[in-house]
């Protein structure tokens, strides 16, 4: 969430009964689908010991002293919607549920989930994910000039210095990996920056899991049930004018957006 501004223009405030979590933004799909879970239910996030392990961050996150619907069961199931990476978290978490992948919480089941509705989901991955950078070898490792090293250096930099007044304006989700300076201090910034060690280099965060390779990886791994309904609805917000694709309309871009939106117009 950027600031005040809702993800799903505010769809929150108008019915009680929709809710919109604020996970991590450049997270990898696993750490989100983790992170959903006990946004719903309560409690402190679990990334799994195994998965920590691996890719070198603190078990344990952050702490949800109320969780936003702790009656969610098999006989109460939620209907879910998620927008690109976001119909891939649902999954995910879907079929964590189904494999009873959460500790403590021996009786979950796929059919706590009763619709996933994807709007404009990577479900299969995307090719946007090589034009801003990725590797198309291998979907995991960056290009050395690309836009995704401009992002990297400055999410580094902006989680090392961890000031509270950006980061509680935004935030990029990578508490877990303890990247500000009073755990790393100034060896640890310049670790990060050279890709020893961090998110980007251990390739736990999204654009991984948005490349064709990443989403093939995860997707031999997901289900779907039964006893569960799915929808996928692909959407389109540019138009054509001289030959030039812009957005169709400029209100309701955040000023901030408002480069990467034109940027995104010519995929």
């Amino acid at each position: 969430r950027l600031g005040g501004l809702s993800y799903f223009a505010g769809a929150e405030k108008k019915d009680e009964h929709v809710l919109v979590p604020d996970l991590g933004s450049l997270t990898s799909v696993h750490d989100r689908a983790r992170e959903l879970f006990y946004y719903l239910k309560g409690g402190q996030v679990d990334y799994g010991e195994e998965h920590s392990r691996i890719y070198g961050h603190s078990q344990f996150g952050k702490v949800y002293e109320q969780g936003h619907y702790p009656l969610w069961d098999e006989q109460h199931p939620v209907h879910f919607v998620g927008h690109s990476a976001g119909a891939q978290v649902i999954r995910l978490l879907q079929q964590m549920l189904a494999d009873k992948a959460f500790k403590g919480y021996e009786n979950t089941s796929e059919d706590w989930v009763l619709s996933v509705t994807s709007l404009s989901g990577a479900l299969n991955g995307t090719t946007r994910a090589y034009l801003d950078g990725m590797q198309p070898e291998n979907g995991r490792s960056l290009k050395s000039i690309c836009l995704l090293q401009i992002c990297r250096i400055g999410v580094i930099v902006y989680d090392w210095m961890d000031i509270a007044l950006f980061k509680n304006y935004y935030n990029f989700g990578f508490d877990h990996f303890e990247m500000r300076w009073r755990k790393t201090g100034i060896s640890g910034l310049a670790d990060l920056l050279l890709g020893n060690s961090g998110p980007f280099a251990s390739g736990d965060w999204i654009l991984p899991d948005l490349t064709l390779q990443g989403s093939l990886k995860l997707n031999s791994s997901l289900q779907t049930f039964p006893n569960t309904f799915y929808f996928s609805y692909a959407t389109k917000r540019t138009k054509r004018i001289m030959g030039v694709t812009v957005p169709s309309s400029v209100l309701g871009i955040h000023p901030l957006l408002f480069i990467r939106v034109l940027q995104m117009c010519q995929w």
